[in-house]
């Protein structure tokens, strides 16, 4: 018995078994299907969902939302900035530092393992020491697509301090599942154990995610995982796929909550895969009532896909370039709308002040942009 009622089934006692108690049995039937043992879910709400609420996870939030959901099961919980180790004090500052929530969550992690998130650039080399000194279990470095090879040193240095090592592909869509195949190997070979895709803008399909996590699958001697964001309401559906293709981690947070259009759910997810025959162990009806206690009063907007949500996963632009965008927008006088989906048409990885102005200038003036950047075209799902 699982989710699933399956008609007549009933309890012990011969009494018709109810949904309710099949969700309630869930979490404490060990012997998960086959195909379910080796996923994982790497639980994510502290580290990108703290994007939802400007990074401000008080102390004791982060230490219950880690205890309990290491109480129900959960392996992997990532903490930390949204934008990675070193991030507040570089970048935006959260409402505990790096030292202070690594502290916390390694003192409720119960078995569970805690990570952070790396992006080389942000972080330093003395951050990783610090964050495995202060219990980290694992740390992702995540890059860019084409700055793969500048993951490399910190890949090294992260298996020589002993963390376990992901990956992470940012924006993995700016280039074709082989070209991303290419750029794992030489990562794989210094010791990440996983590689993941990841939908950063939300605007992916499932049949775009399975075609990635097969070639990585294939291709690669290592777990592949895969990090969504929901900007067109797949990221369950793109997880699902995700899984159904070879990935053994997938990305999750409560609620959903997470910078842009949010992340895959974890509560619906672990309903999603027990429905589909890979079941976690892990009772989704207690992992609920966590998100009630700490991710429903947070203030956060409303669940689904705005204008500009839209237009994120449409045209698969990273959030982080918006106000880039705007700026130049309101400079020549046109919608910043409109300038997204332009610019998005030549660079869906970083796009240059100089592209997105020449294509505000020719916007502006003929109403319409036909330019031309080799180095940026992608146009493998188009």
């Amino acid at each position: 018995m699982g989710f699933r009622s399956r008609g007549g089934a009933t309890d012990p006692l011969g009494r018709p078994q109810s949904h309710s108690a099949g969700l309630r049995r869930c979490g404490r039937r060990s012997a998960a299907r086959a195909r379910g043992d080796t996923l994982k879910i790497l639980e994510c709400t502290i580290r990108d969902g703290g994007y939802a609420i400007d990074f401000q996870w008080s102390a004791d939030e982060i230490e219950q939302i880690v205890g309990q959901l290491a109480a129900a099961g959960f392996e992997y919980i990532e903490i930390g900035h949204g934008l990675g180790l070193g991030a507040s004090r570089t970048l935006m500052p959260a409402r505990c530092s790096d030292e202070e929530m690594a502290r916390v969550g390694t003192r409720a992690k119960l078995q569970a393992k805690v990570g952070a998130f790396f992006i080389p650039g942000i972080g330093t080399a003395d951050d990783l020491r610090t964050f495995r000194d202060l219990g980290g279990d694992f740390v992702r470095i995540g890059t860019d697509v084409s700055k793969s090879e500048s993951a490399w040193e910190f890949v090294d240095l992260a298996v020589r301090l002993g963390y376990e090592v992901g990956y992470n592909f940012m924006k993995t869509y700016a280039a074709q599942p082989f070209e991303i195949l290419n750029r794992a190997a030489p990562i794989a070979e210094r010791g990440a154990t996983t590689i993941a895709v990841v939908d950063s803008a939300g605007g992916m399909l499932p049949d775009q995610v399975a075609a990635y996590v097969r070639v990585l699958k294939a291709g690669l001697d290592v777990k592949v995982g895969f990090h969504g964001h929901n900007n067109l309401l797949l990221a369950n559906a793109n997880s699902l796929a995700a899984v159904q293709n070879g990935a053994a981690v997938i990305d999750t947070t409560l609620l959903g909550m997470g910078r842009g259009g949010g992340n895959a759910q974890t509560e619906t997810m672990l309903v999603v895969l027990e429905k589909t025959g890979y079941a976690t162990g892990i009772n989704p009806l207690e992992v609920a009532k966590i998100a009630e206690r700490y991710v429903s009063p947070k203030p956060t907007r409303l669940k689904g896909a705005d204008e500009l949500e839209l237009i994120y996963g449409f045209a698969l632009f990273h959030s982080g370039f918006t106000k880039r965008v705007q700026d130049v927008a309101a400079a020549y006088d046109v919608r910043y709308q409109d300038l997204i989906l332009e610019v998005s048409r030549f660079a869906k990885e970083n796009p240059s002040e100089a592209l997105i102005t020449e294509a505000a200038a020719q916007l502006r003036r003929d109403g319409r942009v036909k330019i031309h950047f080799p180095k940026f075209i992608h146009r493998n799902w188009s």
